[in-house]
């Protein structure tokens, strides 16, 4: 059984931004960096909230 615990401050809150930021460009709105990449950059906004979770010191 793995031994969970909450992600630490920074880590849950560069995950909300970056989740943030590619779910508006995935609306349709345009933003210049992030638009291009917006799906891998919600899919690494979970995995860093996976890794927090899992990870103790994450």
């Amino acid at each position: 059984m793995m031994n969970l615990s909450a992600p630490t401050q920074p880590v849950f809150l560069i995950a909300l931004v970056v989740g943030a930021l590619a779910i508006i460009s995935l609306l349709g709105v345009a933003i210049p960096v992030v638009s291009a990449y917006a799906t891998w950059l919600l899919i690494a906004a979970f995995v860093l909230l996976v890794l927090g979770n899992v990870l103790n010191n994450l």
